[in-house]
């Protein structure tokens, strides 16, 4: 099936600059995908320290269990992954899959086996021949360069309709560092640690423990704040890498001075990385924000949001560009967390449509039609009842979504 580019697609992206110590390669490898590339190797010249979040699916991956074993050991050479065959729920066959291509990458790269991630994305079920990849990752080693990360981006998506990257700079002591990211998804999103996988590099020198909390806490009100269909992947993956290639200290403690820095700018690349997810939505012709307050507490909020952009009747009324509130109270009321039904209210945009139990006295069908009309969509919520706020991030629901899925295998 031939998509064209989402109507959500960003207007221009961003130069992306290299970082020094890593190399990017993308080569064909033919395993579904013909006349595109579809196997990535993000390259560290020396070993990089690694923080890596994963799907919570009880039955993930077998790239993710990989990468689960592999992880407290701290240190990355290689980052490889492969579109087209997701190398899930394949038994003995998918462990070989994922034994042979470590086995090629430490040669290849000349690196220890626990050195090397892997990450897969597409088909679930099908075995995935690796028998060539060793062929393969020698010629994206021979082809590598610090300006690749485009292809890669590119060769990592599936039903994806663009591919997504984003950058961000860091200033500190006279010093310029970078946050670099790509990342695919574009259907089975809805993460819980979306198919989702990202990748991020920075060449700002950060130890382990401390990249592991900052990722961990920054997926949590990115990634895991948006839904395109409330279906977790078995193979959500997201890692990031720092490399240390300038005469500096390595931060080590949560009170370093620059940390509030790092934070700030990994916050930005992945929520920059989670809404183009979104924009890419499969079938998505429009970008929904749910702010929820006024909730009991912050998770009670985040269940009633999930609860509204999960909802099929709420997005394929805003497909139809339907200010049917009415939809909103009924995804509030079967969240299954506290609420009343007397003290709530919403918005669409600046509308307020309800208001105290009823419809608001001065809503106007007209001024909340003309909310819908826009590409960007924003829901409030207040419950009235406590301090406790989310915001998350969807799409709407329509026609394109189940022809892209019921014909996804073929």
């Amino acid at each position: 099936m031939v998509m064209s580019i989402s109507p959500l697609a960003p207007g221009s992206w961003p130069e992306m600059p290299p970082i020094s110590g890593v190399r990017l390669g993308s080569v064909e490898a033919g395993i579904k995908y013909k006349g595109r590339k579809d196997l990535t190797v993000i390259e560290f010249e020396n070993p990089a320290n690694i923080a890596g979040v994963f799907t919570s699916s009880k039955c993930p991956s077998a790239p993710v269990d990989w990468c689960r074993k592999i992880l407290p050991n701290g240190k990355a050479r290689c980052i490889i992954v492969n579109s087209g065959n997701a190398n899930a729920f394949t038994g003995k066959k998918g462990s070989i899959a994922v034994e042979l291509t470590a086995d090629a990458a430490a040669r290849v790269f000349d690196c220890n086996r626990d050195e090397v991630y892997l990450a897969s994305t597409g088909v679930i079920g099908e075995p995935l021949d690796a028998s060539d990849f060793p062929k393969f990752l020698q010629q994206a080693k021979v082809t590598a360069n610090e300006t690749g990360w485009e292809n890669a981006a590119t060769a990592i998506m599936t039903t994806d309709t663009y591919h997504k990257f984003a950058t961000c700079k860091i200033e500190l002591d006279g010093q310029t560092y970078h946050i670099n990211g790509i990342a695919k998804g574009s259907g089975m999103i809805a993460p819980d640690m979306a198919t989702m996988l990202s990748f991020l590099v920075t060449d700002l020198p950060v130890a382990n423990n401390i990249l592991q909390n900052e990722l961990a806490r920054a997926v949590a009100t990115t990634f895991n704040c948006v839904t395109v269909d409330s279906d977790t992947s078995t193979s959500d993956t997201v890692l990031l890498a720092s490399i240390n290639e300038f005469d500096t200290s390595t931060i080590t403690q949560a009170k370093d001075k620059r940390l509030h820095a790092f934070s700030k700018a990994l916050h930005q690349v992945l929520h920059d990385l989670s809404m183009q997810v979104v924009r890419d939505g499969e079938g998505a012709s429009k970008h929904i924000e749910i702010r929820v307050e006024g909730a009991k507490s912050a998770k009670s909020a985040k269940t009633i949001a999930l609860s509204v952009a999960n909802s099929p009747l709420v997005k394929t009324a805003v497909a139809g560009e339907d200010a049917n509130w009415g939809r909103i109270i009924m995804a509030i009321g079967k969240a299954g967390e506290p609420a009343d039904r007397d003290l709530l209210s919403v918005w669409f945009g600046d509308v307020r449509v309800a208001f105290e139990g009823e419809r608001d006295p001065d809503y106007e069908e007209v001024a909340a039609s003309k909310v819908m009309k826009n590409d960007f969509i924003p829901i409030r919520i207040n419950l009235g009842i406590g301090n406790g706020s989310a915001t998350v991030w969807t799409c709407d629901l329509t026609r394109q979504y189940i022809d892209i899925n019921a014909d996804y295998r073929s």
